[in-house]
């Protein structure tokens, strides 16, 4: 795949612009994992209280991901990116004017959860625009918007060291709304927009079970990437006692590695199947983080997560790169759908490493459990592929490209 055809095939500034509303939107989303360590220290909060109120925002992300997949069918990804980046100010404004509080935290919190549903808006935004040849890669890119968890773990400490963690929200808003105003500038809708279908239409993808294998696995490689880069600045501060712009710098460093690989192995899966990308990737997570569980030294336990994150980040671009060849018609929705998988995935992993470090003593045992659940994807991607079947593509399409023929590629 040549870059000159790809730039060539779609739209680049509603690429763009659908990659900087995923990046600002990622960047306010996990604000409360990464200053976390600064709540819980003036909130007196124990490991599991910690591990419940980062993964909150996640919760309400992945909430929110199927109404606004939803809109996106509807009203197209535009009007929906637009509404969605107006509601996140308010949840903004709760935080730095009324979080005096864990309950106004975690009620706000909640409702930050919206930033985290702009995936089920960028995604088809982007996808729309371009050829099934490319999706890979299109989504690669525009899924890149999770690097705004760099721009979080970087800055947020430090600039809760001068003015104040509550602050830092208030300071957030800034950059949602110049992001709002590029992205209404440069964003146009695919004339490759379907037209709207009755409810009930849109939620038959539920009875396909494509749909939550295809939820399973992203629950894994999304749900671990969100999850860790929500927690890992709480981590580094309890289990090796970084001061807490340390902690944020380490944390950065290993999202940084999920965040641009993503378009890597939604690069790779174009290029030698989903499946088989994929299956490779569930091995090295489950290893990566069965190594981590041991809690080793620092630096051993920095490079493991690093590569661990790498493969997650690498997981997410290959997932979806089969979403789209499978769910062309109904690509809001599903990705609304995977995407709350996804969310769920993050909520429960940093929950399960604060309860089982107040329970056992140890964050060993949560990287143990999400190590052997990814071994048990890998297992389960090798049994469900064999009756992979992608009927609904069925036509030749300009290039050459033979979507049955992509299938089956990424299917082997």
């Amino acid at each position: 795949m040549r870059v000159k055809d790809f730039m060539k095939s779609g739209h680049p500034p509603t690429l763009f612009s659908a990659f900087l509303y995923f990046d600002i939107s990622f960047m306010v989303w996990v604000l409360i994992g990464v200053l976390g360590v600064y709540m819980a220290k003036d909130f007196g909060l124990t490991a599991s209280q910690k591990g419940f109120m980062v993964a909150i925002p996640i919760l309400g992300g992945s909430l929110v991901r199927i109404p606004l997949g939803l809109l996106v069918d509807h009203i197209g990804p535009k009007k929906t990116g637009i509404l969605g980046q107006l509601m996140v100010i308010f949840p903004l404004l709760g935080i730095w004017l009324f979080g005096s509080h864990l309950n106004s935290i975690l009620a706000f919190g909640l409702f930050l959860g919206i930033a985290g549903g702009s995936f089920a808006v960028a995604l088809p935004l982007a996808s729309r625009w371009y050829p099934l040849q490319h999706q890979g890669m299109a989504l690669g890119i525009a899924g890149a918007g999770n690097s705004g968890t760099v721009l979080a773990s970087l800055f947020a400490p430090r600039l809760a060291e001068y003015f104040g963690w509550r602050n830092v929200f208030g300071l957030a808003i800034i950059p949602v709304i110049l992001t709002l105003l590029l992205f209404m500038v440069l964003a146009k809708e695919s004339p490759a927009q379907p037209k709207p279908k009755k409810l009930v239409d849109y939620f038959s993808i539920l009875k396909v079970a494509d749909t939550f294998w295809f939820c399973f696995f992203y629950s894994i490689t999304f749900g671990g990437f969100v999850g860790l880069a929500s927690f890992l600045g709480i981590f580094f501060h309890d289990q090796y006692g970084l001061s807490k712009v340390m902690a944020g710098n380490f944390t950065a460093l290993c999202v940084f590695a999920g965040s641009f690989f993503r378009p890597i192995g939604g690069y790779l899966a174009d290029r030698f199947g989903g499946v088989r990308i994929l299956t490779l990737l569930f091995g090295c997570i489950g290893s990566f983080m069965l190594g981590a569980g041991t809690l080793p030294p620092l630096a051993l336990a920095t490079v493991l997560i690093f590569l661990g994150m790498t493969c997650l980040g690498m997981g997410n671009g290959a997932v979806f790169q089969l979403v789209p060849l499978r769910f062309q018609k109904e690509i809001g929705v599903i990705t609304g759908i995977v995407g709350a998988a996804g969310g769920a995935g993050g909520f429960f992993l940093p929950t399960f490493l604060g309860f089982f470090k107040d329970v056992a003593g140890s964050y060993g045992v949560g990287f143990t459990v999400f190590a052997s659940a990814s071994f048990s994807a890998l297992v389960i991607l090798q049994v469900v592929q064999s009756g992979w079947t992608f009927h609904n593509i069925l036509s030749q399409v300009p290039g050459g490209f033979q979507p049955e023929v992509a299938f089956e590629k990424a299917r082997k």
